[in-house]
This record gives C-alpha cells, structure tokens and sequence, in this order.
C-alpha cells in the first residue's frame, strides 16, 4: 500500500511540473507577439495560462500589459491586483497604471491610493505631483461638470473605432475601422484606419457614411484631418510607410507621420507631402489649425519631449511653409501621454491626457486663450482645467471639437454603453428651466422693503430685466442654465447691494434674498472703496488684462458706487504676481489699470474722475515672490492674489486724500 501511495504522488508531482513547464512554455511563445505589440494574441494566450493558475511576475505584467493598452481596464485592474498580490517590486510604472485601471471600475478610492504609493517611489514624476497638487480632484472637477450639456451616440457609429472629427462646408469627417479590409491591425485586432465622411452637419441630419478619399486612404492608418481656413489644404495623420510596407524606426516600432495635401485648380487633391520635422524615430500626429491659420499644433514624441508625448505648435508662414516646432512646455505637457489637440475659434486649447488628475484614461482638458499668449511668445504657467462631466467619463475621453458660436460640437469615448470600440458623440445645450426668486428686506430689522428696484444682469453686465417689487417685496426671474448673473437691489435711502450666483443645474429654483443697509457706509478719502464695501478684488487670468466674466461682474458694484457718490474720485491700482520679469509684470499691470479704466468710463464714468496706474510685482500682499528664473512654489490660488486691483478714494465730499 506505501509502495501504491509513493507511486501515486510520482505521478501526480511529475503530472504538475508537466503542466507547469507546459504553461511556462506558452508565456514564452507570446514574447515575440507581446514585443511587436500583439496585444490582443497575447491576452487571450496568456488569460488561458493564468486560469489555469500559473503566476509569474513577468507573465502578470505582460497580461494586465495587454489589456491595459486595449483600454480593457476592467481586465486590467484585476491582473494588475494579481500582479502585486505576488510582488510590489515592480517599476514605479506598473503603479500609476494600476491607479488609472482603477479608475476605469470607477474605484476612485482605491486609485487614490495607488496614485499615493507611486508618489512615494517616484515623487519628482509631474503626474504624482499633480495629484498631489490637486488631492480634491473630483470636487473640482465636479464643480467644472455641466448638467445641461445632452450628449449622444452618433447613429453612424460602428462596431469598431470611430474617433476624431473635422468639419468643412458641412462636412464632418472622422476616422474609421470599418473598412472592408481583412487585413487586422495586431495591437487590437480591428481592421486599419480610414478617412470617412458623412454630410448633413449644418442641420444635424447626417448622410450616409462614404469614403473621404480613395487617394489619402490607403491599406494603413490615416486619421485626425486639420482643415485651413479655405479648405484647400488638409493635414492628416497616416502611419510611416514606403512603398506599400511598413516602415520601423531603430526602436522596431512604426511610426506615426504628419502629411499635408492641397486642391488643385479642378478641385482634386493634389500630391500628399510629408512635413520637414516628420522622422522614422518618433511619431507626429493629430493636427489642429488655429483660426486665422498661422499655427498648426500637434502630438509628437519628438526630441525634448516631457513624456509618453507632447504637445508641440508651429508656426504656418505666409508662403504656407512651416517654422520649427516647439514645446507648449510643462505646465501643458506631462510625464504621460499628452494628445489630441484642437484649438476652437477662441484660441482656447483643448487636449486630451493621462498625465493630470481626472475620472477616466484619457481626459479632457482645456487652456483658455492659449493661442494668443503663445502668439505673445508666453512660456508656461499656462492654467489646465479639467472640463468635467459629461465629457470626461471612467474611460478614454479624446478628440474633442467645438463650434463656439452654435455652443456644440463632438468628442470622442470608448465608454460604456457605445456601438462599438470608440465612438463619437455630439454635445450641445439642453432644455433649461431655472428660476430666481427672493425678497428685499431692512438688512437689520428684517422687515420687507416694498417700492425697491432689482435689476437682473449677465456676466458682461448687461441690464436683462428691472422689476419695482409690491407690498409683499418679492421679485422673480426666469434665467438661462449655466452661465453667471448679478442681482442689484436698490431703494432710496439704502445702500445699494448686490448678489452674484451662478446657474449650474438644469433644473433649479434659486432663492436670494437681498438685504439693504439704511445707513451710509463711513468711507474717507484714502480707504480703498473695495475693502470699504466689501467689494471683492479684481482678479485677472495669468497674463491677461482684458476685463470679463467675474472681473465685470465686481466692477459693477465699483461703477454703482461712483454713480451714487459723484463727487468721488478714484486712483485705480493694478498688481501683478511675480512670475514673468519686472518689466512685463510692470507693462501687464499699466495695461490692466488702463483696462480697468477704460471700462468704467465706458459705462458713464466721467474719465477726469479717474486715475490709474500699474505697480507690476512691487507690492506682493504674501510671500510669493518668484527667485532668479521667475518661478515660485506657490500655488495659483496664491499666486492670484497678488493679480489684483484696488480702489484708492482720492476726494470726497469736497475732502481730499491727504488732507
């Protein structure tokens, strides 16, 4: 019987070191498809091993690895999990990926997490300092969301990818998988991108999808397509071929290349070129034109990248030749992948990233007015802000496009609940009904205030509505959904107040009562009107002196002020925050003053009741003074502080400042 049970344990521990050589043997045979980028032979392979129970460092990375880069981040979370239930000596990589593929389950706890341990492997990394940075990520990107932007599948989606979008004379055009080609492309196992192209985008009624091109198409990628202004010229992206094959850089890899075609006299496309600053060694990409058609942005991993990839603007001469390139720098670009740029007609840049705090893989995010500082030669410290929901999802938002003036536009995601792989979905406003109630009473004896005025205003302080209330004091308004308005309330012998609120809901009744002060405010010639009454700062964006948005909104209250005080005269004091050298900030603040200026003589203000004058970064109110190469570890919010304006009284009431 011992000799049976021996014998039994032989066959059954030589049985499992067959099954285990067995399985060893299949990891092997998927290094070479793994290293050619065969994601989706290496997954199913290697998922079989594992079911079965085989665990190795190697064959975990390499299993979450392929359906990590399939963008399967429900796949990929679990074997990341088994990887590190085996070993956390990983490289600090394998961590950030774990954290994102979290994010795509929605488990934002547990990512935080993970984003918490690969900033203590790797705290110098831009994505853990970004995360550090912004801890309350999701609050603020909650805050950014918007609740009346209807999003929907567009219905010539297909099963496969459908992604990125022009528009020219009606025409939306995009890239498709849905090709009618056998040939599959081994990192997902979909057929090769094409150009395609339906028509109806004016009306909204899309046409039958067709081919964009049959001369652009061909048996590789092409995608994302940039039009000039006059639509005679495109540039699109196409992988790096020569003729009729693949073509790899050193690294084994095919690239990505940048080309550019123009119509001819019949209007047929003429000869494609290739851009000076394509290479076999990296990739360039994804094109975006600016409005007036003087630069063309777009990804690349070129040298002098920050990351995965960057984005990167160059200049368009007037002969139609392009400059060289340069990096839009760190404050844009991060340590991941930076992608998918697009410029609208307001010079606003929106770019898709894994590198900076959002809810999904690739998330949207935008700079305003970036395209004209970077015409002003403005280097970094640019202001990134996610865009929120509904845009940005737990899975890969990207390609966005906006049309401005009729507020829509497209933007492309593989989230849940698509046709197919990627897909592209419109957005525009939705139906808004929102109202603003409340009543204006004794600010201290709380008693109602019937016969006053409440004026209604938008964010530029245009006069929308005026109601006299009646006995019961009470006024009502009908407003628009997500945009900002000014409540003034007034009555003889009070103080005029005023109340600033934003409309974010799509459905919402407001109730804002506003208090008004009997008595008069002690205010003396050399008080600063804003402290005095309360009113905030003037704030301005990095850079900037235009006056709008909430910077109007306050000067409102300034401007009703001088129109009840007339005999007031006001000295208008501009400050910047340190960054950029003495002689900008000093340049930026005298334009911010004059702005600021300009804009209150513009209501009604008589200008010999007004001076003004800018004090750049001579008169910090913290510590956030820049050292030798302006820069400083102060946060914006900090930094923004010193953006300011005051309000110097220089007479009133027949009293001078000094006197």
């Amino acid at each position: 019987m011992k000799k049976l049970l021996k014998y039994i344990l032989a066959l059954v521990f030589i049985q499992g070191c067959f099954m285990a050589n067995s399985q060893k043997s299949k990891v092997k045979s998927v290094n070479d498809d793994y290293n050619e980028f065969a994601y989706v032979k290496t997954s199913n392979v290697l998922l079989r091993v594992a079911e079965n129970g085989y665990r190795s460092p190697e064959m975990l990375q390499q299993l979450a690895n392929s359906f990590y880069f399939q963008n399967k981040m429900k796949e990929a979370a679990r074997w990341y999990g088994e990887l590190f239930k085996l070993t956390t000596d990983v490289d600090s990589e394998y961590y950030f990926r774990y954290a994102l593929a979290l994010k795509g389950v929605q488990n934002y706890e547990a990512s935080d997490e993970w984003m918490e341990k690969f900033n203590e492997l790797n705290p110098s990394d831009s994505r853990a300092k970004s995360f550090i940075a912004r801890r309350d990520y999701r609050k603020q990107i909650a805050q950014n969301s918007k609740s009346n932007v209807v999003v929907d599948n567009l219905n010539f989606n297909s099963e496969y990818s459908d992604f990125g979008t022009a528009v020219y004379d009606g025409n939306l055009v995009f890239a498709s998988a849905r090709g009618n080609d056998e040939r599959t492309y081994q990192w997902n196992g979909q057929p090769y991108l094409d150009l395609f192209k339906v028509y109806g985008y004016n009306d909204g009624e899309f046409s039958n999808v067709s081919e964009y091109s049959s001369k652009i198409n061909t048996k590789f990628h092409e995608s994302s397509v940039a039009y000039m202004p006059d639509g005679n010229t495109i540039f699109f992206t196409r992988n790096n071929y020569y003729r009729n094959r693949a073509k790899k850089g050193d690294d084994g890899v095919n690239k990505l290349k940048l080309f550019r075609v123009s119509k001819d006299d019949n209007g047929n496309w003429g000869e494609i070129k290739s851009v000076h600053f394509n290479s076999d060694e990296y990739s360039v990409a994804h094109p975006t034109i600016n409005k007036e058609g003087t630069r063309l942005y777009f990804a690349s991993d070129m040298e002098g990248t920050v990351g995965d990839s960057d984005i990167w603007v160059v200049d368009i001469n007037e002969d139609g030749s392009l400059a060289t390139p340069r990096n839009l720098g760190s404050s844009i670009n991060t340590e991941g992948p930076d992608s998918f740029p697009f410029v609208n007609s307001e010079g606003d840049l929106y770019y898709s990233t894994k590198g900076l705090p959002g809810l999904g893989g690739y998330d949207i995010f935008v700079v305003r007015s970036a395209d004209e500082k970077i015409a002003d030669n403005v280097t970094d410290n640019y202001v990134v802000t996610n865009i929120g929901k509904p845009f940005n999802s737990n899975a890969d938002d990207f390609a966005f496009y906006e049309n401005v003036e009729n507020e829509n536009g497209f933007f492309s995601s593989n989230r849940t609940g698509g046709k197919g792989d990627d897909d592209i979905y419109s957005f525009g406003l939705g139906e808004c009904d929102q109202v603003v109630t409340g009543r204006v009473k004794d600010k201290q004896s709380g008693a109602l205030l019937p016969g006053a005025t409440v004026v209604l205003k938008d964010a530029t302080g245009n006069e929308l509505e005026r109601v006299i209330v009646g006995t019961d004091a009470a006024f009502r308004f009908n407003v628009d959904c997500d945009k900002q308005y000014l409540v003034r309330g007034s009555k003889e012998k009070y103080s005029i107040e005023e109340e600033r609120f934003d409309t974010n809901d799509a459905s919402l009744e407001l109730n804002l009562d506003i208090g008004l002060s009997p008595e008069e405010i002690a205010i003396q010639p050399c008080d600063d009107l804003a402290k005095a009454l309360n009113i905030p700062l003037i704030y301005f964006d990095l850079d900037k002196y235009d006056i709008k948005y909430v910077a109007e909104l306050q000067l409102q209250k300034v401007l009703a002020v001088l129109v009840e005080y007339p005999s007031m005269t006001l000295d208008i004091r501009s400050h910047t925050d340190c960054r950029a050298s003495d002689e900008y900030n000093q340049k930026l603040s005298e334009n911010r003053a004059q702005a600021t200026l300009k804009y209150l003589v513009k209501s009604g203000i008589d200008p010999t009741r007004l001076t003004a004058k800018g004090y750049g970064e001579s008169q910090l109110v913290n510590d956030c003074g820049c050292d030798t190469v302006d820069t400083s570890e102060c946060t914006e919010l900090q930094h923004q502080k010193n953006r300011r304006s005051e309000f110097i009284i220089t007479s009133f009431k027949g009293k001078k400042c000094g006197e």
